[in-house]
């Protein structure tokens, strides 16, 4: 997964920074790094002037492989934040479209597993097993 990240004019973006959120961004999708093709990630300062509450902006737009690009944005006081914000955003989108295409219904039940299983918790007794 390919990670690109641009700044605006009001923001340093220093390559402590960008290596910085570069690891964040890797532990938190890693999971989803095999969907994932590019990551682009804008950070900007809205209000350059001065010190607002939530002046800082991440979006991070996703590209998957086949499927459209998607995008999200979370506002914050710092930069570091928004990205926070930003990343855990993402990761719920990813989670919602891709958790659903692997956790079919018709997948795999209870009935389909061994009667020895011990994940059930519940043993086997000696008369049970002919059934």
């Amino acid at each position: 997964m390919e990670i690109q990240i641009s700044t605006d004019k009001n923001i340093h973006g220093s390559e402590q920074l960008i290596q910085r959120l570069k690891v964040e961004f890797q532990s938190t999708l890693s999971r989803f790094s095999g969907h994932l093709t590019r990551l682009e990630v804008y950070l900007s300062d809205e209000v350059s002037s001065g010190g607002g509450v939530a002046d800082r902006r991440c979006v991070i737009e996703a590209r998957p492989e086949g499927r459209p690009a998607v995008a999200v944005t979370h506002h914050a006081g710092s930069v570091d934040e928004a990205c926070h914000g930003a990343v855990r955003k993402l990761e719920s989108v990813l989670e919602t479209a891709y958790g659903r295409a692997d956790h079919r219904k018709g997948g795999e039940s209870i009935r389909h597993m061994p009667e020895n299983n011990p994940q059930l918790g519940v043993p086997v007794r000696d008369g049970d097993q002919g059934r």
